[in-house]
Formats: structure tokens, sequence, C-alpha cells
């Protein structure tokens, strides 16, 4: 007999989302949501408000108004690295599963395993300046996955790969989605290949200095 798959389910939701920086709008009356086993690219022009969204999503950023919802615990991914210079592989995901409640002995074996999902080029020993931008944006990635999160926050996390590597990364989001998780992926390209492996996108544009709006505080 089949196993059953369990239906899609809400897992972020935002609503109404408002963020302001100075007098400049950058996120006006914002929403979306984003289903269990579900893809959802978030693309639009720089500067246009793709990473700040996902920071509001991650919680990282508070929004001026609105509201953010989320089931489970999510895995965020900076656009840029947020490592340590002189801390190893290793001492990242000892550093970053404490955080998480996981003790060494359990997150090392769970951390090297994505890293090699990943197409990492071991460098165990040598310290993140070190490392090459690749490799960097891999650890990166891989703390994002750390603990198994429900909800991937993703802000272009590719940069620095080579084709291969870019190549396993789609499939890897392809396992994560039978996983069920919930993903969004922050790109500034409209590829067409990067859209096919993705359920949904949403174009984020521009805020319109002209336009007033008393939400947007």
């Amino acid at each position: 007999m089949a196993a059953q798959v369990a239906p899609p389910r809400p897992m972020l939701g935002a609503k109404e989302v408002n963020k302001r920086f100075g007098k400049r709008t950058v996120l006006r009356r914002q929403s979306l949501q984003v289903m269990s086993g579900e893809a959802v690219a978030i693309v639009g022009e720089n500067g246009a408000g793709k990473s700040t969204l996902l920071r509001i999503l991650a919680g990282v950023l508070a929004p001026d108004s609105g509201e953010v919802q989320m089931v489970g615990r999510p895995g965020y991914s900076p656009q840029q690295p947020g490592l340590l210079d002189l801390l190893t592989v290793d001492d990242h995901f000892a550093l970053f599963g404490a955080g998480l409640g996981l003790s060494p002995t359990d997150v090392l074996p769970h951390g090297r395993s994505i890293l090699r999902s990943l197409g990492y080029r071991p460098e165990p020993e040598r310290p993140a300046k070190f490392m090459s931008g690749g490799n960097r944006q891999k650890l990166n990635l891989a703390l994002a996955l750390l603990g198994e999160p429900e909800v991937l926050l993703l802000d272009e996390p590719y940069q620095g790969f080579d084709f291969g590597t870019y190549v396993n990364f789609w499939d890897n989001v392809d396992g994560w989605r039978s996983a069920g998780k919930a993903i969004v992926i922050v790109t500034h390209t409209h590829m067409l290949a990067e859209l096919e492996r993705v359920d949904r996108t949403i174009e984020i544009r521009w805020v319109d200095p002209h336009v007033t709006d008393e939400v947007a505080v």
C-alpha cells in the first residue's frame, strides 16, 4: 500500500508588510503565503526590497507595520555569509549548533553531511577568511540547514558557485520540497532555468515615491 502524502499546509505568511528607511518606503503592503513542499522565488531589480522582505520574514528586521506568521523554525541564509573569519567549518557548526540546542556530537556529523550534499570541497581546518568564495557560500547555506528547519529563507544562496554546484543546488531544492519544507529564494535574475524549478514567482518592484501611503510609516 502506497504511503499517504500529507496535504500542503500554510507554513509562512506575510500580510500587509510595510517598511521605510528614513523618507524612503521600501516595502508597501507586501503580502505572501508559502505552503509546505512549495518553493517560491522572489525576483526584482536591485534595491527593490527583496532582501529587506527576507530579513523581515526571518525575524532579523522588524516591519513598520503588518504581520508575519510562521509554523516551525526558519533557516536563514543571508546574501553576505555571516561567517566568523577566524573559525573553521567545525567551529561554525559547534557555535551555531549550540544556539539551536544541539551538541557537538550531533551537529558535526549533521553539518558535514549537509556540506557533502552541497558539493563542498574539504577545507576542514582552514579559517573562514581563507576559504574560497564558493566554499564560504556553501558553509553559509549549510548553517541555515542545521537542525532541519521547516522554512528555508535563502537570499541569492548560490553566489560564487560553479555551474555544476549551481545545478546541484537546484537538485537539493527539489529534495527539500519533497521533504515538505517551505522555501523562499531571493534572486535578482529572471533566468528561465531558475524559474522553472520553483512553484511560483513573486516580483517586487520599486515603490513609487510619489504615491502617498499613510500605512507605510
